[in-house]
């Protein structure tokens, strides 16, 4: 399908120098009234928590897993995190982790973290995912064709992918805006991801130097409110790589919700991708240090 044309319907992005006073100004409503329990809880229940490393295994999966599902016990006055986030061949795995828990499982998916491959390894990969036992999958725009202007090319990729899941598979597409650079291409790429039936857009793999920025989570929200007031279809924003802190967290919460307002505040339009900021999190909550992964 050709969605580049598309593209001419919607306004160009920001400046730079206009993201850069926007996200300063966001800076301070956050630390002025999001740094706080209540917010810190929302943002734990929406973490993807995250192993994507080379020495996963079956048995240290089972138990980052098992963590996982332990926490409901635990600690019951915390809602747990959205998901666990784990490469395809641990799906099943997961999967036998948290049987009977509500907990749900994203696998990325599609040649992550470059998207370098065939596409028909991308499909076979994706559909794998789904069968066993998938809820969510995150999968990444391809970089190269963005860069070189192959949009529609970059764009159809995502929709063959979303061929391959169930209507009701949650598709993140990461567009990793550290390498798009740009206000025009990181919004280009968000546009063009909604436009091929992502359900997410997501900063970043966490796999290159530059991962989430609150200037290119402004950017994408903005595509986000842009893209839905055009067509009514609520996209959600996630932000992975580099978020740490409680403080990081509750930055992009506050830019959420100072630009697509209140409605996008639930774990089904918000989502953080994280590992380390799940301890650091949970330690402002508790008040005192907690190493729970």
């Amino acid at each position: 399908m050709e969605y580049a044309n598309h593209l001419k319907e919607y306004a160009p992005a920001q400046s730079d120098v206009e993201v850069a006073e926007e996200v300063a100004a966001i800076r301070k409503i956050a630390a002025e009234k999001n740094e706080n329990i209540d917010v810190y809880k929302f943002c734990y229940s929406s973490i993807d928590l995250t192993t994507l490393s080379c020495n996963d295994s079956t048995e240290s999966v089972t138990e980052f897993a098992k963590k996982a599902v332990e926490f409901y016990d635990k600690y019951p006055h915390i809602p747990n995190v959205a998901s666990i986030c784990i490469y395809p061949s641990f799906v099943e795995t997961v999967g036998l982790a948290v049987d009977g828990s509500p907990m749900r499982i994203t696998s990325v998916a599609g040649g992550f973290p470059a998207a370098q491959t065939f596409l028909e390894v991308k499909m076979l990969e994706v559909a794998m995912a789904v069968e066993n036992g998938a809820d969510e999958i995150d999968i990444v725009l391809n970089v190269g064709k963005m860069l070189k202007g192959h949009y529609d090319e970059a764009a159809n990729e995502v929709e063959v992918l979303r061929k391959e899941t169930d209507s009701d598979i949650v598709l993140k597409v990461i567009i990793e805006s550290g390498a798009l650079k740009t206000p025009e291409l990181i919004r280009t790429a968000s546009l063009l991801s909604m436009f091929a039936g992502a359900d997410f857009v997501k900063t970043s793999t966490g796999k290159i130097d530059v991962a989430a920025t609150p200037e290119a989570a402004v950017v994408m929200c903005h595509a986000i409110k842009d893209y839905y007031e055009k067509t009514g279809r609520k996209v959600g924003f996630k932000a992975a790589g580099g978020v740490r802190t409680p403080e990081d967290a509750a930055l992009y919460y506050t830019i959420v919700e100072e630009i697509l307002g209140k409605e996008w505040i639930t774990t089904d339009l918000f989502r953080i991708g994280a590992s380390s900021a799940a301890n650091n999190i949970l330690s402002a909550i508790e008040g005192k240090t907690v190493k729970y992964y």
